[in-house]
Parts: C-alpha cells; structure tokens; sequence
C-alpha cells in the first residue's frame, strides 16, 4: 500500500479532494488555474531507483501546471486542438494491471490525446496486453510501440546486468509475435554499464536494429555507446539531473541519442520554459520525446496533469518545434510500418 502524506495528494482549489485525479477535466485544468492545485506525493516520486548522488527534490507538477496554463492560452500561436502526444515512456506493470483495467487504461490515453505509446511492462505481459487491445480494436487503442523489459519482478531492478538469465529472457520475449521494436526501459548506472550481459544486449540491439531505453547516469551512458557507438538509445529521464549544456553536448557527441523528458521539472522555471532548455530544443528539436514514466500507480491517477503539464510549456516553442517533440519524433523513429 502507497502511503500518503497530509496534504500531498490532489486537490481542487480551496482544498476539497480532487475526487478522480485519473480523469480530470483536461480542458478546464488547462484554462482555470484554480484547478490546478495537485501536487505529486513523496511516494510517487521517482527516487527509488537513483543513486544517493543524483537523488534531489522533484517540484510538484500542479502548481506549475497553473502558470503554464495562462501562458500557454496567452502566447501559444499553436491550433485550439491539443496537440496529440507520443507517450515514449508508459508501464502497465503488474501493479497498475491489479487496480486498472485495461479498459480504464484506454480511457485515459483516448482522454488526453495520445495517439501512441512506446509500452514497456514489469513483467512483459502487460505490454503484450497493450499490443493485443490495439490489434483488436485499433479505434479504441492508442498505436503501441513495444518493447522488452528486461525484468520478472521489481527485484530484478537492481541485479539484471549481472544476470544471465536475463538475457535469456530477451532472447525468449524477441521470439514471441509481438512486433518488439527495443529492449528497456532499463536501469543501470555507473561501471555496472560494463558487464559483459549488458555489453551483449546492446549487440544484440545492434544486431536486431532495436532501440535501447536506458534509465542511467552520464557515465553509464558513455559506457553504453562505447560498447558500440552506432547503438541507437532512448535515455529515461535525459539523466534526470544532467545540465542542459552537456545534454547538448551529448546530442552533438553521439546522433542516435534521443532525450526522454518525463521527471525533468527544471524545464520551466516560475511557469516558463527555461531559457537553457528552449535553447536546447531549438537546436535540437528531433531528438526530444515525452513520456508519462507510470512506473507506480499514482503516476497513473495524475496521467491528465501529466500531459497537460506537457502540452502547457510545448505552448511556449514556435508550433513546428512543439509538434515535433509531443509526436513528430516518435513517430518518426517508430513508424507504423517497422519495416523502415
């Protein structure tokens, strides 16, 4: 059971509970900034995973969503429709396939205008399941871009890279109907990047044109393209805490890099886009993805706030720039025809 902190969980303004944090009212959150008053609890944070060293506070996503919302109906030369989102980084992990349906789950992609998801599950069932409802009903379903991820159980989080029988288990997911089009989200940091299992994963990626989707530090992700400088890797997070001039840096250093921006509030600084990110974007605008990151269920429950947190500072980039980071890239790394 998550534990929940006084105070920290959604809420409408004057402090009545946010009843159906799952299904907020998309078009009222973005144009009343009274309703936008949710926050992200401690326990849904993303710090379980990260190293003490790059372990920092995360801001709460509601309280930006309010200005952003103003800005982005103020200055947005983008059309009264939402632009549709690419969600390059979606779990349906055993913990959210006991609580939601996957019924409910659609839903919400249908309510927020995502039109594709990059799905990848703890353990891989919920992925397939991902994959199953689109082929059955492609109009109720978003596009699914599957990948493997290389986990039973949480536990495997911590020990994968040293783990043969891991590799095994990619070997057995790849064989599988599913249309695999990676191998991760995957989380890995520092030397433990050198290990022979995941040097042969990313030939593996390498041989089977697969992207790679790493949740790692700036060494690791070094360590990862030394391994082989043509590997084509979605990195989780952009680091989490990696500057914007190194991201940079890295983006001219190796060209088959892509940021995932999920996590990284520092985008906006006082409800604007942070100059050294807009910067950033405008040099690099086709290698940016969005993503939800559901790794625990209360990223689910605020999955409207999510989007409309994206869709508030995309409004602040000139429309072509925004089009492309929401979908325009994962569409085109990840075309519907996998045979490009």
């Amino acid at each position: 059971m998550q534990k929940r902190h006084p105070g920290s969980g959604p809420t409408r303004c004057g402090g009545a509970p946010l009843r159906h944090p799952g299904r907020p009212d998309v078009a009222a959150l973005r144009l009343n900034p009274c309703r936008c008053d949710a926050t992200l609890s401690s326990d849904v944070r993303h710090d379980r995973y990260l190293t003490a060293a790059t372990r920092v506070p995360r801001p709460p996503i509601g309280r930006a969503i309010c200005v952003l919302a103003a800005l982005f109906y103020a200055t947005s030369g983008l059309p009264a429709e939402p632009l549709p989102i690419f969600d390059a980084h979606l779990h349906f992990n055993d913990e959210a396939t006991a609580v939601y349906p996957l019924a409910e789950v659609l839903r919400r992609f249908r309510e927020n205008g995502v039109a594709t998801i990059l799905a990848t599950s703890r353990p891989n069932d919920g992925t397939r399941a991902l994959v199953a409802s689109a082929k059955a009903d492609p109009r109720a379903a978003p596009r699914v871009v599957p990948f493997v991820r290389p986990y039973r159980n949480r536990a495997d989080v911590g020990t994968w890279f040293n783990d043969p029988g891991i590799f095994a288990l990619v070997e057995s997911e790849l064989k599988r109907d599913v249309g695999y089009r990676g191998i991760g989200e995957f989380h890995v940091f520092g030397r433990d990047a050198g290990t022979d299992w995941v040097k042969r994963i990313v030939a593996l990626a390498v041989e089977r044109k697969l992207w790679l989707h790493a949740h790692c530090d700036d060494a690791a992700l070094e360590i990862l393209f030394a391994h082989d400088p043509t590997a084509r890797i979605i990195w989780a997070h952009t680091g989490f805490t990696t500057p914007p001039a190194k991201v940079a840096r890295y983006m001219e250093r190796y060209p088959n890099l892509v940021g995932e921006l999920s996590f990284r509030y520092d985008i906006t600084e006082d409800g604007k886009l942070a100059p050294a990110w807009r910067t950033l974007f405008m040099a690099h605008p086709d290698r940016f993805v969005v993503g939800s990151d559901t790794w625990v269920n209360g990223r689910w429950e605020q999955y409207g706030e999510i989007m409309a947190y994206y869709r508030s500072w995309l409004g602040q980039l000139p429309p072509d720039v925004a089009s492309m980071i929401a979908s325009g890239n994962g569409e085109r790394l990840f075309p519907a025809d996998a045979s490009r």
